[in-house]
C-alpha cells in the first residue's frame, strides 16, 4: 500500500511483523485489539509525508507476529520489553507514540516503566488508570461502568463452563 515496507524483526525472543514509512523521528502506533497494523494504514503515509518514520507493529500474538504458546508470555512487561527491544532495533533513542484501544493501556504501561524512551504520547479511547492491589482490574472496570460494559461482556465466555451460552444471551439469530 502506498510505498509501505514490512519487514519481520526478532525482539525480545519473538519475530515481530512491522510496517513501516518514511524518514526521521520515529512515531509508534500501537493497534488494538482485535485489530493490526493495517488499522493505522492511512497514519503511516501522512506521517511519512511529513517528515517521520512511522511505524506500526502487530504486537506479540497478532496476525504475522510470533505468538508464543504460553499464556504468561503476555504480560505487560513482555509486550513492552518487546517494544524498547524492537526501538533499539530502529536506533531510535526516543519515539512518539499513539496507542489505540488495547496498544494504549501498552502505551501508557510503556509511559511508566521506560519514560525515557517516550517523546510525547497519545492515547486514544482509553484513559489512564493506575492499578489497585486491591482490585481485579475487570471488577474495577464492572463496579465503575457496570456489568454491560464492553469489556466485562468479553469476560463471560472465560468464566462460564458453557462458552456458547453468552453468545445466545446476547445475539437473536434468525430461526
Amino acid at each position: 500500500m502506498e510505498g509501505i515496507e514490512h519487514r519481520m524483526v526478532s525482539v525480545n525472543g519473538i519475530k515481530m511483523h512491522v510496517a513501516e514509512k518514511g524518514q526521521g523521528p520515529v512515531v509508534l502506533f500501537l493497534h488494538g485489539f482485535p485489530e493490526l497494523w493495517y488499522t493505522w494504514r492511512h497514519q503511516i503515509i501522512a506521517m511519512a509525508s511529513h517528515g517521520y518514520h512511522a511505524v506500526a507493529p502487530d504486537l506479540r500474538g497478532y496476525s504475522d507476529s510470533e505468538a508464543p504458546a504460553s499464556f504468561t508470555s503476555y504480560t505487560c512487561l513482555h509486550v513492552v520489553g518487546d517494544l524498547i527491544a524492537l526501538i533499539d532495533y530502529l536506533g531510535a533513542d526516543k519515539v512518539f507514540l499513539v496507542g489505540h484501544d488495547w496498544g494504549a493501556q501498552i502505551g501508557w504501561y510503556m509511559c511508566l516503566f521506560r519514560p525515557d524512551r517516550v517523546k510525547a504520547y497519545v492515547s486514544l479511547t482509553v484513559p489512564f488508570r493506575p492499578r489497585n492491589p486491591k482490585i481485579r482490574p475487570i471488577e474495577g472496570m464492572r463496579a465503575f461502568f457496570g456489568d454491560d460494559y464492553y469489556m466485562c461482556r468479553f469476560q463471560r465466555s472465560f468464566s462460564c463452563p458453557d462458552p456458547v451460552s453468552p453468545l445466545s444471551d446476547n445475539y437473536d439469530t434468525p430461526a
